[in-house]
């Protein structure tokens, strides 16, 4: 059997986070009353790690701007 490949692999892993909020918010709409708390954890986590990835994108873009910047004054 063929292993997928580090794409594919990579393309699952970025959908992991969206997916496990999805699987908590519809695990909250149809569960009653105090079962409703079994889902916030997988909420919680999931929005937790999609928070951090864009953060972590956007101080990895912010580096590089800065880099770029940094090495075009350093050229003139």
């Amino acid at each position: 059997m063929n292993r997928p490949s580090r794409t594919h692999l990579h393309v699952l892993l970025s959908l992991a986070a969206p997916l496990l909020v999805c699987l908590g918010v519809l695990a909250l709409v149809q569960r009653e009353s105090t079962e409703r708390w079994q889902s916030v954890p997988a909420i919680l986590v999931g929005s937790g790690l999609v928070i951090h990835a864009v953060v972590g994108r956007r101080r990895r873009r912010h580096k590089l701007l800065l880099a770029l910047r940094s090495s075009r004054f350093q050229e003139d």
